[in-house]
């Protein structure tokens, strides 16, 4: 993380521990950062040097036995902006190093095994950065809102979620959770804007407007979520959505310092440096 970017380190800004309520947090606010749009921009754009610097350093020391990895989660009701997180974040670093995964309700298929099953199946390997748009956490968030699911099966998933994701950071995989938390009026106005321009119909889920109506009891599931799966193995983070450049300037940062937590180097040679130069020059 580039220290002169914010105020205070983001991860303490922003970090959702148990005690945390998802009522006090303003999803218009810019905690850490208050220089205005047209600097956080700027900042974003510096950052991306260094998370692409960082990213390369990890998929190098795979590729000589390191077994590191990092798995972003990204949550949000709909419109807060993941997908601009994976364009403008994920996008600035090398491709071959990132496997992102957008999951969609489960098939019929999927829904034979245990929810972690195809959550599992998509995990990043060694030297990867795994971007999971959506994730496991539908299993609890929608089931309790909806009722899919029995509240004490949801009440197991909790524990399950947990118990796996503590697994995860154990066998090298850094794992960082974001909730991009929008407002109903924020929701309301991009949504608007979906329906206003012809290039952004493709965007639009009529299903959304059917979401709204539940807009208190998401919160209210999210808030739970985050309380009762929050560890130092796998922290939460709420990030305020309104202004989507801080969202995506958050998340770098939030990023950039899980890599540098993995205290990355560039692998040795394997080979006799002295003796290859002296050899491409003679050929």
């Amino acid at each position: 993380m580039d220290r002169s970017v914010f105020d205070t380190d983001p991860r303490t800004l922003l970090f959702a521990g148990p005690d945390f309520r998802l009522a006090d947090a303003d999803p218009q606010s810019t905690p850490g950062f208050q220089h205005g749009k047209k600097k956080g921009k700027a900042a974003l754009e510096k950052g991306t040097k260094a998370l692409s610097h960082a990213q390369e350093q990890l998929f190098a020391e795979s590729r000589q036995g390191g077994g590191s990895s990092v798995l972003l989660i990204l949550q949000a009701m709909d419109t807060a902006g993941k997908g601009g997180i994976v364009r403008h974040v994920i996008g600035a670093v090398d491709p071959q190093g990132v496997h992102h995964h957008a999951f969609k309700a489960p098939t019929a298929a999927e829904r034979r095994h245990d929810f972690l099953w195809r959550i599992q199946k998509q995990l990043p390997g060694p030297g990867m950065i795994g971007v999971f748009d959506r994730s496991h956490y539908e299993d609890v968030l929608v089931h309790k809102v909806r009722g899919l699911s029995s509240a004490e099966e949801v009440e197991r998933r909790y524990g399950a979620i947990t118990e796996f994701e503590e697994g995860l950071a154990a066998a090298g995989t850094r794992v960082l959770k974001v909730m991009l938390h929008i407002s109903k009026e924020e929701q309301k106005l991009r949504l608007a804007e979906r329906l206003d321009r012809p290039d952004k119909y493709w965007k639009y889920n009529p299903g959304d407007v059917d979401e709204r109506a539940h807009w208190e009891d998401y919160q209210e599931a999210y808030a739970t979520a985050i309380a009762r799966t929050s560890t130092p193995e796998a922290p939460w983070y709420v990030v305020p959505a309104d202004a989507k450049w801080y969202a995506r300037l958050a998340v770098q940062q939030l990023l950039a310092s899980a890599l540098a937590d993995l205290e990355l180097s560039w692998p040795e040679a394997h080979f006799d440096v002295k003796a290859e130069k002296q050899r491409l020059a003679a050929s």
